[in-house]
């Protein structure tokens, strides 16, 4: 049965879920300076965990296919209201213009970030010459422009959209096969939501994927524009299962109800992943294809049970409208565009402290959190960027309270 939900209505569960999987990765990014091991991030804090590695890992395997999958069910919703044209011409208004304007303007502060991390390894940080040295990388910067920050899941989201329409327009042309192709992609869809094993079964093709990543789990392409197709394949069948989705809601419920079994398989492959990636590191291992095969197929199972679980949790406890929760999912975005400079230069403040490696993580994520949503308050939200990032100008939160008035409606 397609149940599509009115172009109108606005499904706040699903805005928590892109919200939450925006800012599960700022705190992975406030993480990785406590890594245990060094991975070639801008710094390693003097206070490191073991704990902080399973979260990373675990959070890692899924937060991105599930922005994906939310991004594709918001996608099909705003491409049928705004009709092909304005739903391209949003899109490089949302997605393209932030990601070009973002790399100009952050790149510098990342490199910068870079050094001073490096420097602070040698108990000496000179912020302004880094600084020189961040915005002299970006002039020189001929081989590889519009890489080298977080803000490649743009640059993919720009490929698997274009990719996906230009499939949806050769369909299109023969009204017979496009019927034909949309009954059984439906029927599909509906019949492997509804099984059990669908998780396994989609994990099959992910572990396949994931056979051809530069590491085991997922690879971050952030360093060429070339796509790097495993990578583009997984995130482009979770666009595409929540684009198709949106046209068939109820195998978004089914997908994403909550069942002992689907809770007891996270368990056992996030065990599993945890217990198998330290063999990551012992390639001569008699039995290392066996073990990275083990590895990612838990990896693959781990990723889909969570994505499925965390819509489910998001539908059962959020499906209400709450203000606090569309404030957060409205200034999301914004938060993921500004924090990874913030992130970097507070763990190079932060890094030599003696304090506890939660206690710093949680300054880190909140001073970066504090700081991006008085920005977004004060410079986005009822302005014309704003409008850009949100689709609309709304209210300030702090204008409303100072005068008394409803900041949300």
């Amino acid at each position: 049965m397609n149940t599509v939900p009115s172009n109108n209505t606005r499904l706040d569960y699903l805005d928590a879920v892109r919200a939450f999987a925006l800012l599960l990765g700022i705190v992975f990014h406030a993480s990785l300076s406590f890594l245990p091991v060094y991975i070639g991030w801008a710094v390693m804090d003097i206070s490191t965990s073991e704990v902080v590695g399973v979260f990373a890992l675990i959070s890692h395997s899924f937060r991105m296919e599930l922005f994906f999958l939310v991004a594709g069910f918001f996608s099909h919703m705003s491409y049928h209201r705004k009709g092909a044209a304005n739903f391209l011409k949003s899109r490089v208004l949302r997605i393209a213009v932030p990601f070009v304007v973002g790399w100009i303007l952050l790149r510098p502060l990342l490199v910068s970030g870079w050094i001073m991390g490096m420097q602070s390894l040698r108990g000496e940080v000179s912020i302004w010459p880094a600084l020189g040295e961040g915005f002299a990388s970006l002039l020189g910067d001929y081989q590889a422009p519009f890489t080298g920050t977080h803000l490649w899941f743009l640059y993919y989201l720009l490929i698997i959209t274009v990719g996906l329409l230009c499939c949806r327009t050769l369909v299109t042309r023969h009204e017979p096969l496009y019927r034909m192709c949309v009954a059984r992609v439906d029927a599909v869809l509906m019949r492997w939501c509804r099984s059990p094993m669908a998780i396994f079964a989609v994990a099959i093709p992910t572990t396949g994927c994931l056979w051809f990543m530069g590491q085991w789990g997922m690879d971050t392409p952030d360093k060429s524009l070339a796509p790097h197709w495993p990578v583009a394949i997984i995130y482009g069948a979770c666009f595409t299962s929540g684009w198709l989705m949106h046209r068939q809601v109820d195998a978004l419920h089914r997908f994403s109800q909550l069942r002992w079994y689907k809770a007891l398989m996270a368990v056992i492959a996030i065990i599993a992943a945890v217990v198998l990636s330290p063999y990551e590191s012992q390639s001569g291992h008699p039995q290392a294809t066996v073990l990275k095969l083990a590895f990612q197929f838990s990896y693959a199972v781990m990723m889909w049970s969570l994505v499925a679980i965390t819509i489910g949790i998001f539908r059962r406890f959020l499906d209400r409208p709450n203000k606090t929760v569309r404030y957060l999912a409205d200034a999301s975005y914004w938060l993921y565009l500004l924090h990874l400079p913030l992130v970097i230069w507070l763990q190079i403040a932060f890094a030599e402290v003696a304090l506890h490696w939660s206690v710093k993580l949680a300054l880190i994520t909140g001073i970066t959190l504090g700081l991006s949503l008085l920005a977004y308050d004060l410079l986005v939200r009822s302005t014309w960027l704003g409008r850009v990032l949100n689709g609309q100008r709304k209210p300030r939160l702090l204008s409303a309270a100072r005068f008394n008035r409803p900041a949300l409606h």
